[in-house]
This record gives structure tokens, C-alpha cells and sequence, in this order.
């Protein structure tokens, strides 16, 4: 049926506004996309990845219509000039032929169009590949099987291999698409007694065949050199199998296929089926003997037996090229003395734990958000970051940094305008010295409020706090700032003691400029907001500000980086600044462990999403290559050269000359605030759990395996958490350095074995690795934990009655005095009244050194209890006391006086910290008289239920062994 003629007339203008529409919002995608990095001035990435892209897409799309396509049409050429007559009649193929050789024009485009994208975009997928390969630098090493340079498996292998599959595959569609065009059209029937085909047919599939088999000759030849990353044997790399076995049968697999090629190929002009049937079979026999059986008969018979003698150069192999593509090869290993009796060591004028930082950054986080969001629609981060800062003498000190950031608009005013254009960005840069707490046991921030106050407000010299850029999930929508300066619309922060709000207007050079009519229109198109285009406070002045979170922006301007999991803001030059680490990371480095990162990094941190979870992509070998940037409040990125020797950053400044800048180019500011990254971190400590040892012997019994022990703070469900923090490691001339350590338990066992730290601090020393090896009898992390618990219980628990809870914060582990020291502060957490939410307040430091265990208010109180002042008393019974019943009464009831007296002042409505740490005062106070008394709270493992204290709860003797509090007043710990 014929469609009426204005049908037919309507139908082509649908179609061609519909893809009129399409390629406008493609359009929009593209253009706003380069307008971004218009704006961060990195369009030479921009440029540079699209055009690469492009040409590739092209490239795999023209070579496969041309191969494929090319072959189907010379597949039609030579259709039999007969038809199917000449194999004596018709047959089912007629049926389909008649039905699709009217189209067949138009099928072919549509086919051809098809297979184009689907071989283009893959490829142009691979542009890394590409562009490593042609721009790769040499490594300056041999692997050590075949003498080639490192770069060779880097970056001009995974090309190979590419160009490999892509010619499998063309090949292949075109021995499928030709069969199928010569079974159309005649060339071959399928009918008694078997397989009739026309010379041009037999010809052309004989010579499709020889192709595949010269292609995988090829493949073969250069599996040779994939041996390299083998995990056949012990270890990864090319074991004794596969140098002995698999090797050679490779090389003869290879001359094999290309004798079956030359079959094939002779299939041209020697009719009949017997040459490629012989060189068909003659190739999967090889393959699967040759290939297959002989490798496993050497590897059941020869190596299983011997595997550790057999496997012994290979697995040396692999020790070496481990620890070289993990950075890890010039880690320091000590024995440690690892002194467990406090008494016979010396800790005259050792300050080197005093001032260890005691703040949790992922327990404050909690108390940061109540005590400083200020407003609701503030928040900080659920894990806050760690940096120093100097004190008011000058000394630099541990601090635990946050940035007040936007969480969105109230709720209920969650409106377009408000999103958008007046609720834009968060404010203010919060530290607290985390050696230290105020006399209600919160911290003492020196960064506070809105303006910004603080003695370390002026020692930086801070004087932008406004935050666009940040890691709220606010900054995952777009807003446009600017506007008219003369009419401030954007909310800067609320007034103190008053209902109304201190506007700003943003001047920043970032952002990309939507005033002119075409930037709004394609904005509009690209989020879907017509408002972008109709807003009458949208003007000239005006910018839109997205990809606002810095990690996303570095990953943009940097595509080729792998990024830690945790950016940190520092106030640089008087700016907050966010600092990441990038890391070039391959999963091709020869003979190198293959391990995969998200696995590798995974602690407690990840598991709780406080930090960024890292894909589960497999690498050999990572390098902390660049330091990057993003400031907080223009979104401007930098990108630093920190691994100048590292030859994939080499190749990758090659590809986008000038976008990485040399590290000697950082401000002294910058680099006074240059941090040892968190991730590069954990991938060398679950590397050198089993790589520190360094003979293949040892190595293959593995009796001396660590592991990374469990969290005992967190319950014991994730793997401890590298720390953040000043220690002193042993030696001559050591100094207290700005660390990231961490602690090593036996593969079975929950002992000490090892305590890791690696100097963070800018510098010669900077990345040395350090590892002191414990005596076997050392207590490790969850046994430290257990004897704080046990000793302790009774006592927590009675500050955390009711409801309050006991938090345990970050076990520190640390070298101190020939020993070893553990450090862990408890907070309690209380709810609160007045609609706010519970946040945990320091209450003790638990200190424990060898068997020897110290509870305080303050560090240094527990410290003095363990090594100087009441020792003596801590490690003889106390003498028995008149122990009245109306002496207990009185203390018990004054214990439950100070408590209850802690809690009003703790639901009040704002908290009275004066009051409660009077309350406090007194409470230790009264516990104090308990224990002379000859009582002490009972232990036990969970929080008591009971909201006051009471004397069965508190009436047991006091375990000789255990060193008590002291009534030292609350206040700077």
C-alpha cells in the first residue's frame, strides 16, 4: 500500500529534526566539554585525547569495512556466473537470496556501518596503547629472560597485541561474511555426497584460512614474550615450565603454523581439500600436544616433585622484579631489641611520645560536625585529614585538618535558585592540634568559625576560606557564580547572632563564562535546565562552576594518572588548597607480582567509604609520579613532576609536553605540606608482607609471612589502617619526623612481628622506607587491645553508663625507649539533648609498654605511670585499707553525683564544658577513693546498661599488675 503524499513528505523532515536534535546535544556534550577545559587551560588534553580517539576510531573502522567489507564484495564477484544451477539445482539458500538481493545495497551499508562502529570504538578505546607505544622511554633495564629492555613489555607489547587481535578479528567476520555470500549466491552447497564448491569460492576461503593460520604464527612467536607475565608457576613470570616447555613449543608452534599457512595457501592452485584438511588438522595436533600436553607432563613429572629447586632462579626472579616495580627494593630492615620491661629503660628528656597526636580524624569528624557545621547545611567530611601546622612557638605540630563544606540547601528549600545560584559554596578551614584537648575534652582549635579565627588563621596568613571545590556530594551538582557584584546573591556564611546571611559575589578566574546566548543554550541542553537559558540573574559576569570535586577534576586533566584515595586541604599561600597524589601505575611490568589495587588497599577506611575506594584492576607496578593541586576556591589545577626517574611519567610529559610541571616549581609552602600518600603506602606494606624476604628458599617455605593485622579498635573486621603522625625512629641523630607507619603480625599468630614507618616529610629522606623486626614475643596491635579492654573495663564502662558509649580511637604503635609503645585514646560518646546529634569527647589516654599499662586523663599522666613517677607504686600491691561501709557509701555516692551531674551538664542546651569537666574532675576524683578503698569497677566486655554506678558493679580487688588513674586535672593532654 502506497502512504498518502504528505506522509510521505513528513516522514523524511521527522527524521532529519530528530538527528538534527541528536547532533545538536552531541554537539552540547562535545563543546561543553571543551569549554571546561577552556577554562582550566589543559585543552591540549582535551585536543590531544580527541583527536587520538578520532584518528583510531577511523583507522579500525576504515581497515575493517575495507577487510571484511572488501572480502564480501569480492565473495560477490565471484558468484558463480550460472547461479546455483550449476551444482544441479536449488536449494534453501535460493529462498533467502531472493529476499534479501533486492536490498542488498542497503543492507550492505547498514552491515558495513555497523561493523565500523563496533570495530572503531574499541580501538579508539586503546588510545593509551597507542600513544605509549609511540612516545615510549626506555627504562634503562633488561627482564631476565630475553634481554629486552623494560619499555619493550611497557609499551610496545600490549600494542602488539592489540594490532593482533584486531587482524583475528577481521579476519574471522571475513571468512564468516564470505561463506556466507558464496552460499547465497552459488559458490558452495552443503548436499549428498558432501561439500561441492566453485574453484573462485574454494580459492578465496583457502586464502582466508591461510591469512589466519600466518596471523597465528605470528601470535605464537610473540607469546614468547607474554611468558614474562605468566602465573603458572609459584610466583608470577615465566617459571620452569614455561622457559623449558612452554617456550620451545611456542617457537615450533610457530614454524608449524606457518607451514600450515603455506598449505593453505598452495590450496590456490592444487584443487581439492586434501592440503588444507592436512594443514588444519597437523595444526590443532601441534597445538594440543605440542602446546598442551608436553608443558603439562614437564610441569606434573619434572617440577612438582623439585618445584622448590626447580622454581628456586624463578622465583629470584621475581623477588627482584617485585620489589624494583614496587618501589620497595631499597627498604631498610632492622632488628629491634623491642625492650618490654619499663624499668630498666631510660626516657630522660625522650619527648618523642609526648606530643604523639591523639585526636582519631575519623571518630573528631563527628565532633568537628557538631561543635563547628555551624548551620545544618554544613558538613565535614566523615574521615578528616592529618598535617602539621606550627604552635604558637613555632614547633610544628600534628593537626587534624577539615573544611566547612556545602551539603546543599536546607530542606524544603531545595528550589532551582537556591541550588544553583545562592547556596554555591561551603566556608572555612577547621585544625585542631590533635596532641592536645580543652578541659571538656574536645579539641582545641586554633582554625575556627565563620570569618575564620585562630592563632593558625594568622600564622598562615589564610585569606580565602570560601570553598567551591570540594568532596561533598553537593559539588556533584553544577551552580553559576558571579553574577552582579553589585547585588550580592550568593550566601558567604550566616551572621553570628542573627537571622540573616553575609552575601558574596564570586571573582574567581575559574569556571566557564555563560552569559552569551549560545554557552546558555547548550548548558541548558547538556543538564536538562531551562532556567539556565530563561534566569534573569544569569549575566555576563556570570560563570558555571562543575566537575567541582578535586579528585574528578586531576582525573580529567590527567586521564592517564590512577588517583589516592584520599585528597587533603592545606592552607598554601594563604589559599586552601586541596594536594593529591597521582600515581602511573601497569599491569606489565616482567616477572613482577600482579596483585589486584582495590584488594591491596582495602582497610577499614575503604570499607567504611571514608576515604575513595580504589578499582579492582591488577597492577605490577606503581609509582607516586605527580603531585597535584586544585584550589578550593577558583578550581585552578597543577600538576607537579614528583618522580622525575619514573620513565611512564617521561612518556606521558612526552604525549602532553608542558602540562607537568617540574616539582622545582612547588612554593616552599606547597612543600612543607608534601605528605607520603596513603595508597602507594598500602600497596608496599601488603607487597613487602611477603617481600621483605628476599631468598627464593625462604621465600618459597614462607614461615616468615606477615600479614597486616585487623583493626582491634574497629572489632577486628578490616585490616588496620596505616597512621598518620610524628615518631622518632631509632638510630643515630634521629629526630622526631612527620611519619606514615604502620605494623606487621605473623602469618599465623597475633604477635608483633614488624612496625613500618616512611618519612613524609619532604626531602632527602622523604619515601624511605623503614622496618624495625620485632622479638616473636612482642604483643601485637589486638593483644594490646585486649589488655586495654580487660584492665580497663570496669572503669570505661562506668563512664560510659546510661546513655553514653565507650569509643575506642586509633591504637598508635610507636618505638619508644628501646621498646615499644602503644597508645590509644577512649572517648565517650553521649547523646545529646536539644536535637543534636551524640559525638564522641576524650575522656583517657591508655599507654601500655611491654606488660606494663597506664590510664590517664592526659598522655603525659599515663606516660609518668608507666615509666616515672608511681611506678613503684604500680607495680607493688596496694596496702590493704579500712575499708568501712559508710567510707564505700560515700564514695560510691559521690561517684554517681559527679556522673549525674557530667549529664545535665551535657544536655544542656549548649553544653556546659565548663561544668562538666568539673564533674569529670570529680568523678576520677571519687574513683579514686574507690581504688584506695580497695575497690575497683569489675571489668567487662560491653558497656554497662545501668545509669548509675553501683557497689556490687564496683567492689573487686585491684589486679597488681594494673596502673590506675590519677586524678590529674582535665585540660592539654
Amino acid at each position: 500500500m502506497r502512504l498518502p503524499r504528505r506522509p510521505r513528505l513528513l516522514l523524511p523532515v521527522a527524521i532529519a529534526v530528530v538527528a538534527v536534535v541528536a547532533l545538536f546535544f552531541l554537539f552540547s556534550g562535545i563543546y561543553t566539554d571543551y569549554l571546561w577545559f577552556d577554562a582550566v587551560d589543559y585543552t591540549s588534553v582535551f585536543s590531544g585525547v580527541l583527536l587520538t580517539q578520532i584518528v583510531l576510531f577511523l583507522i579500525g573502522a576504515v581497515l575493517m569495512v575495507g577487510i571484511a567489507g572488501g572480502n564480501m564484495l569480492l565473495a560477490f564477484r565471484m558468484r558463480p556466473m550460472f547461479g546455483p544451477a550449476m551444482f544441479g539445482g536449488g536449494s534453501g539458500a535460493d529462498r533467502y537470496r531472493m529476499a534479501l538481493d533486492p536490498h542488498r545495497k542497503l543492507i550492505f551499508i547498514v552491515g558495513m556501518g555497523l561493523l565500523a562502529l563496533f570495530a572503531g570504538s574499541p580501538l579508539a578505546g586503546q588510545w593509551q596503547t597507542w600513544l605509549q607505544f609511540v612516545n615510549g622511554q626506555s627504562f634503562g633495564k633488561k627482564d631476565a629472560q630475553f634481554g629486552m629492555d623494560i619499555s619493550f613489555f611497557m609499551f610496545d607489547y600490549p600494542f602488539i597485541r592489540m594490532v593482533l587481535n584486531f587482524l583475528f578479528t577481521a579476519v574471522i567476520i571475513s571468512i564468516i561474511l564470505a561463506a556466507i555470500t558464496h552460499y547465497l549466491y552459488g559458490g558452495f552447497r552443503l548436499q549428498s555426497p558432501g561439500l561441492h564448491a566453485s574453484r573462485a569460492a574454494r580459492v578465496h576461503l583457502s586464502v582466508l584460512l591461510g591469512v589466519f593460520v600466518l596471523l597465528k604464527a605470528v601470535a605464537y612467536w610473540f607469546d614468547r614474550f607474554g611468558l614474562v607475565f605468566s602465573d603458572r608457576g609459584f610466583v608470577n613470570g615465566a617459571s620452569y615450565t614455561d622457559v623449558n616447555a612452554v617456550l620451545p613449543a611456542k617457537t615450533i608452534l610457530a614454524i608449524i603454523a606457518l607451514i600450515c599457512a603455506v598449505l593453505f595457501f598452495a590450496g590456490v592452485v592444487r584443487p581439492g581439500g586434501m592440503l588444507p584438511g592436512v594443514s588444519f588438522g597437523l595444526l590443532v595436533l601441534s597445538a594440543i600436544l605440542i602446546g598442551g600436553v608436553y608443558p603439562a607432563l614437564v610441569e606434573q613429572f619434572q617440577v612438582k616433585p623439585n618445584q622448590q629447586l626447580k622454581e628456586a632462579a624463578y622465583i629470584d626472579r621475581n623477588i627482584k622484579a617485585t620489589r624494583e616495580a614496587y618501589n620497595i627494593a631499597n627498604t631498610e630492615i632492622t632488628p629491634y631489641s623491642g625492650e618490654a620491661d619499663p624499668s630498666k629503660v631510660r626516657t630522660d628528656g625522650d619527648a618523642s611520645v609526648s606530643g604523639v597526636r591523639l585526636l582519631d580524624p575519623a571518630l573528631v569528624s563527628a565532633t568537628y560536625e557538631q561543635t563547628q557545621r555551624i548551620r545544618g547545611f554544613y558538613g565535614f567530611a566523615p574521615q578528616l585529614d592529618v598535617d602539621r601546622y606550627p604552635d604558637s612557638t613555632g614547633k610544628l605540630v600534628d593537626h587534624v585538618v577539615g573544611v566547612r563544606e556545602l551539603m546543599g540547601p536546607p530542606e524544603g528549600q531545595n528550589n532551582w535558585i537556591n541550588k544553583a545560584l545562592v547556596y554555591t559554596h561551603g566556608y572555612g578551614f577547621v585544625a585542631a592540634p590533635g596532641n592536645e584537648v580543652n578541659s571538656g575534652g574536645l579539641p582545641d582549635y586554633d582554625a575556627k568559625d565563620m570569618p575564620v579565627t585562630g592563632p593558625l588563621a594568622s600564622t598562615t596568613g589564610l585569606k580565602e576560606s570560601r570553598i567551591y571545590f570540594g568532596e561533598s556530594p553537593a559539588v556533584t551538582d553544577y551552580v553559576i557564580a558571579g553574577g552582579n557584584p553589585n547585588k550580592p546573591q550568593e550566601l558567604d556564611y550566616p551572621e553570628v547572632g542573627g537571622t540573616g546571611q553575609k552575601n558574596t559575589t564570586y571573582t574567581g578566574k575559574g569556571g566557564v563564562p555563560v552569559g552569551s546566548f549560545l554557552n546558555r543554550l547548550v548548558f541548558a541542553a547538556k543538564y536538562g535546565e531551562k532556567n539556565i537559558l530563561l534566569s534573569g540573574d544569569i549575566n555576563d559576569n556570570s560563570k558555571i562552576l562543575y566537575v567541582r570535586n578535586p579528585r574528578e577534576r586531576v582525573e580529567k586533566v590527567a586521564p592517564f594518572l590512577t588517583l589516592d584515595g584520599n585528597p587533603y586541604p592545606a592552607v598554601v599561600d594563604g589559599r586552601v588548597t586541596w594536594i593529591l597524589d597521582g600515581y602511573t601505575t601497569s599491569n606489565d611490568y616482567p616477572y613482577s607480582q600482579s596483585e589486584s589495587l582495590g584488594d591491596m588497599t582495602r582497610d577499614t577506611a575503604t570499607n567504611l567509604r571514608a576515604v575513595a575506594q580504589q578499582p579492582q584492576d591488577k597492577i605490577n607496578y606503581i609509582r607516586n609520579s605527580v603531585k597535584a593541586t586544585v584550589d578550593a576556591y577558583d578550581g585552578t589545577v597543577t600538576l607537579y613532576g614528583w618522580d622525575g626517574n619514573d620513565p611512564m611519567l617521561k612518556t606521558w610529559s612526552k604525549v602532553f609536553p608542558g602540562i607537568i610541571r617540574p616539582a622545582s616549581e612547588m612554593s616552599a609552602d606547597l612543600k612543607n605540606h608534601i605528605r607520603y600518600p596513603e595508597d602507594l603506602f598500602k600497596v608496599q606494606r601488603f607487597t613487602l608482607a611477603r617481600y621483605h624476604i628476599e631468598d627464593a628458599a625462604a621465600f618459597y617455605s614462607g614461615q616468615d609471612f606477615w600479614n597486616v593485622p585487623n583493626d582491634p579498635s574497629q572489632g577486628n573486621t578490616n585490616k588496620q589502617p596505616p597512621y598518620y603522625l610524628t615518631t622518632t625512629m631509632p638510630g643515630e641523630n634521629s629526630k622526631p619526623t612527620f611519619s606514615l607507619t604502620t605494623t606487621f603480625v605473623p602469618k599465623a599468630g597475633p604477635n608483633l612481628a614488624a612496625f613500618m614507618a616512611v618519612d613524609s616529610t619532604a626531602g632527602n629522606d622523604y619515601g624511605k622506607l623503614r622496618i624495625l623486626r620485632m622479638p616473636s614475643n612482642t604483643p601485637g596491635p589486638g593483644q594490646a587491645q585486649n589488655a586495654f579492654q580487660s584492665r580497663f573495663a570496669g572503669e570505661l564502662n562506668l563512664l560510659g553508663v546510661g546513655a553514653s558509649s565507650v569509643r575506642y580511637g586509633n591504637l598508635l604503635t610507636l618505638p619508644y625507649a628501646g621498646g615499644l609503645v602503644y597508645i590509644e585514646p577512649v572517648y565517650i560518646q553521649v547523646a545529646q539533648g536539644g536535637g543534636q546529634e551524640p559525638y564522641p569527647i576524650l575522656q583517657r589516654v591508655l599507654v601500655s609498654f611491654g606488660s606494663k599499662i597506664g590510664v590517664d586523663r592526659t598522655l603525659d599522666g599515663a606516660l609518668k605511670q608507666v615509666f616515672g613517677a608511681g611506678q613503684e607504686t604500680a607495680e607493688t600491691p596496694p596496702q590493704t585499707q579500712p575499708n568501712t561501709n559508710s567510707a564505700l557509701q560515700s564514695a560510691i555516692s559521690a561517684a554517681e553525683q559527679a556522673y549525674k551531674d557530667a549529664q545535665k551538664a551535657l544536655q544542656s542546651s549548649p553544653p556546659n564544658w565548663d561544668e562538666y569537666g568539673k564533674a569529670q574532675k570529680r568523678l576520677e576524683e571519687a574513683l579514686k577513693s574507690l581504688q584506695n578503698l580497695g575497690a575497683r569497677p569489675a571489668p567487662t566486655s560491653t558497656p554497662s546498661a545501668s545509669p548509675t554506678p553501683s557497689a556490687s558493679a564496683t567492689a573487686t580487688t585491684t589486679d597488681t599488675s594494673t596502673v590506675t588513674s590519677s586524678p590529674t586535672p582535665s585540660g592539654g593532654t
